[in-house]
């Protein structure tokens, strides 16, 4: 509909000899102004009497009424009919309604989680992993063909100091116990630093049957979470990997893209924009530095995937960081580089504050739903739904206070919620003695039928913008108002209407479940 709105307003523009000086169609904050509106008569003031009344007069069947209002606002009404094969639309549709062809033809790589072998899976690994499976399905719901990588850090000093931190210790503490000792203790610095070069080289037997055993559990460890969460990846990449091949690219382009610097070799940002700064890319023991490292990554990602569009998503921390990388990557693979979309996302904090996994204090993704679990009927779905929500409910960006007590809200504005509305659908239809039906006389249009065929358009939204916050919003909007409308109706009556309100029902429980699948959240049919 906006479309053919979009259509009909050029259409107007042309016929009348008007210069197009760009306009919006969008839906109204406020449904009482319409259910799409547009500022076109506003950016032709001297002529929006003309416009209205070619807008009016050319109204397509699907629009009631037409109106203008204010400095030029002019607001779209649709009909009843329009509302009542909206809803056939998205029944017969099911499980398909709300997707679009937007991105039809792209082939899309999403990275996202990337936790740390022999290190906890923690809640910002969590934050990661809901942000990038709910982009992830966004940009399919758009027609793209999307494969889900997960890249992680096999290699490097962490990786030393949690096996130096074994030899001391176990292994629950042993990253802390080694990220400790190397700032304290000058000895254990030289010892852990030898272990990341034997680790790196394998020449060390010992050393590299507990990095093997280690490794192994904890890739086990993450897949388990993985299972609940509702990702799958397609790809799983490592530094081990990349490392090599990083390093080779790094030395091939000594003097001419890096340059030799106290035995190191460096990236000098600075040289091709003065907003960078100069980053080691492969250290004075010539092991390869992360820099080198996500450089060799990129190859290999588009090796196993020639892809039109890489979105990496990684912590606000390593903003600066990136767009270091992607200078040098464009110097090397400019195609790459410009098809590559670093997407950084906030925070996830506890009122406790901030936790740290060099001193131990950390917050692990099982530690987070087993608390919020005990506050849903030890419900681990119905937790996961609740963490999810909280995550998604903003722009990726923002560091986010998880708050307990709002993430379990019956009220509104939380997982909870969404679930509650979706399982109240579904007991409604469970009980009816009838079926659904549009073709019912019914004496008014309820505020839920001018919201429920908008999922296409906030998909849409979504996925140009890799916001999945539009789809949440959107979702608790839609919850209250089926709320709203099963308080007021009796759905389940011998009412002339009950069929109608029946597809109103039947329809809002599609699009609820479409919107929670989007977002890879739970569908709870029950609560």
């Amino acid at each position: 509909m906006k479309d053919l709105l979009k259509s009909l307003i050029l259409e107007a523009l042309k016929e009348l000899s008007i210069e197009d000086k760009g306009f919006v169609v969008e839906h109204p904050t406020d449904l009482r102004m319409g259910d799409y509106s547009t500022n076109v008569a506003i950016k032709n003031n001297l002529r929006k009497q003309e416009i209205f009344e070619y807008l009016k007069s050319h109204r397509p069947d699907e629009v009631e009424r037409v109106e203008m209002v204010g400095p030029g606002f002019i607001n779209f009404y649709l009909s009843k009919q329009f509302f009542a094969e909206s809803l056939k639309q998205i029944i017969k549709a099911g499980d398909k309604f709300g997707r679009t062809k937007k991105f039809k033809g792209e082939k899309v790589m999403v990275e996202y989680t990337d936790p740390n072998p022999f290190k906890a899976f923690h809640i910002g690994h969590l934050m990661s992993n809901a942000i990038g499976e709910a982009v992830s399905r966004v940009i399919e719901w758009n027609g793209a063909d999307v494969r889900r990588a997960n890249y992680q850090g096999d290699t490097g000093m962490h990786i030393a100091m949690a096996v130096w931190g074994y030899f001391h210790g176990e292994w629950s503490t042993a990253y802390a116990i080694g990220a400790k000792a190397y700032v304290d203790n000058l000895e254990a610095r030289k010892e852990i630093e030898e272990i990341n070069k034997k680790i790196f080289d394998r020449s060390d037997k010992s050393i590299t049957k507990i990095y093997d055993e280690g490794r192994k559990a904890s890739l086990e460890y993450f897949e388990s979470i993985y299972k609940k969460l509702g990702t799958k990846f397609d790809y799983y990449f490592f530094e081990s990997e990349a490392g090599e091949l990083g390093k080779k690219l790094v030395e091939k382009n000594v003097g001419k893209i890096f340059e030799e610097s106290d035995g190191a070799i460096v990236f000098h940002g600075e040289k091709f924009d003065p907003s960078l700064h100069t980053r080691v890319f492969v250290n004075r023991q010539k092991l390869p530095t992360y820099e080198a490292k996500d450089l060799g990554n990129a190859v290999n990602k588009y090796k196993k995937y020639k892809y039109t569009k890489s979105v990496v998503i990684t912590g606000n921390e390593i903003k600066e960081y990136f767009k270091v990388m992607l200078t040098a990557l464009s110097q090397l693979y400019p195609d790459l580089s410009k098809s590559t979309k670093h997407l950084p996302h906030g925070m996830l904090r506890l009122p406790t504050g901030k936790m740290s996994s060099r001193t131990g204090d950390v917050i692990t993704a099982e530690d987070l739903i087993k608390d919020v679990s005990t506050k849903v009927k030890d419900s681990e779905p119905l937790s996961i739904a609740a963490i999810k929500y909280m995550i998604l409910r903003q722009s990726i960006g923002n560091d986010i206070v998880f708050d307990f007590d709002k993430s379990v809200s019956t009220e509104g504005d939380s997982g909870v919620y969404l679930e509650y509305a979706h399982a109240r659908a579904t007991s409604v239809l469970d009980k009816a003695s009838t079926s659904w039906s549009i073709k019912v006389e019914r004496a008014e249009t309820h505020e839920i039928e001018r919201l429920l065929y908008r999922l296409p358009e906030v998909v849409e939204r979504a996925g140009e913008g890799y916001s999945p916050q539009f789809v949440t919003t959107y979702l608790t909007e839609l919850a209250s108002s089926f709320n709203n409308f099963y308080a007021h109706e009796q759905v389940n009556s011998d009412s002339l209407e009950t069929p109608y309100r029946l597809a109103i029902v039947e329809a809002f429980k599609v699009v609820m479940k479409n919107g929670l699948t989007i977002l890879g959240i739970p569908v709870l049919d029950r609560v």
